[in-house]
């Protein structure tokens, strides 16, 4: 029996797409291991400016901390953490998910150990409040990936992290008002609990702990800022109509694998992706931009960590970020 003569050129075909599949595939493992090896430790400090102080003003420095994520082990970011503190920052915001495991406790501390001499400022996220669990990494791409866990979440001591932060002499302003004076300035912060977790609750003004006027702004108030951890649109609105000059956030992680040249796919969250990460404008554009006059500011971070099931980032650096407020 003679075999049949290959069609021309189909032998070829049939090698071009083996090549292209296999490259294909060695690119995908080559984005993987950048992504889980290289890029989740590659801590970047970023550094904006956010013209919003009275005119006349010296700057005032903020750094913003957010998604640590933290578990024993994790030496080189307990480190640069800790570093932070050169940056001499005159306030220290910390929007919450600070930890990721009950043998956390002491690395957080002492990550946290030098900013805590500085006035601070802090919020819970979810994975304060309990451990996270293995979730099929799709889910976070849907509209709101809250789920029932598949077993009951790991409870964290969330009451002795709150309560070694205040002992520190940081603001706890989950939903709460308090007031601050920092640098020579008075600074009036008004904050929510997690709104991942619905436990977000708006504080009314006018309490006893609201040091503003009836008008939202009194001459001893020199900035008014929100602090919040998960960037629902409810409570941007809420933080909003309320006055805030700033509103300070994270959560997000900055869609945590995002596509380059494009950015994030999710936010995990309501809030649009073109505001998943860095400084903008609320509800509209920045206030400096052309259509932001009635939006106040906005920066959200996409934190320094991730969950420890999903171990990985893509064309989203783990970050923290300085806040330099300046006179317009």
């Amino acid at each position: 029996m003679t075999s049949r003569d290959a069609a021309p050129g189909h032998a070829g075909a049939g090698g071009a797409t083996l090549r292209a599949v296999g490259g294909l595939a060695l690119a995908g493992v080559a984005a993987l291991a950048w992504a889980s090896l290289v890029e989740v430790r590659w801590y970047a400090l970023r550094e904006v400016t956010v013209p919003v102080l009275p005119p006349g003003q010296a700057p005032l420095r903020i750094l913003h901390v957010s998604d640590l994520h933290l578990t024993p082990g994790q030496r080189r970011k307990v480190d640069w953490v800790r570093d932070l503190a050169t940056l001499d920052p005159h306030l220290v915001v910390d929007t919450g998910d600070n930890w990721a495991h009950p043998d956390a406790m002491p690395a957080l501390l002492e990550a946290l150990e030098p900013l805590l001499a500085v006035p601070g400022a802090f919020v819970l996220g979810s994975n304060d409040y309990v451990g996270p669990g293995f979730k099929n990494p799709a889910r976070y791409l849907l509209p709101d990936a809250r789920r029932t866990p598949s077993r009951p979440p790991v409870a964290l001591p969330w009451r002795e992290l709150v309560a070694r932060l205040t002992s520190a002499g940081w603001v706890d302003l989950s939903n709460r008002r308090d007031a601050l004076d920092v640098d020579g300035r008075r600074l009036s912060l008004v904050g929510t609990d997690d709104a991942h977790l619905d436990r977000d609750e708006m504080p009314a003004a006018g309490g006893a702990d609201d040091v503003r006027t009836s008008d939202g702004r009194s001459p001893a108030v020199d900035l008014h800022v929100g602090v919040t951890h998960a960037p629902y649109r409810r409570v941007l609105d809420a933080m909003h109509a309320d006055g805030v000059d700033l509103t300070i956030a994270g959560h997000t992680h900055g869609g945590q694998l995002a596509v380059p040249f494009w950015g994030a796919l999710t936010t995990n969250c309501d809030l649009d992706l073109r505001r998943a990460k860095g400084l903008h404008g609320w509800p509209g554009a920045r206030p400096d931009r052309a259509g932001g006059a009635g939006s106040s500011w906005l920066h959200v971070s996409a934190g320094l960590g991730t969950s420890p099931y999903a171990p990985v980032r893509f064309a989203c650096r783990p970050e923290a970020t300085l806040l330099t407020l300046v006179s317009p």
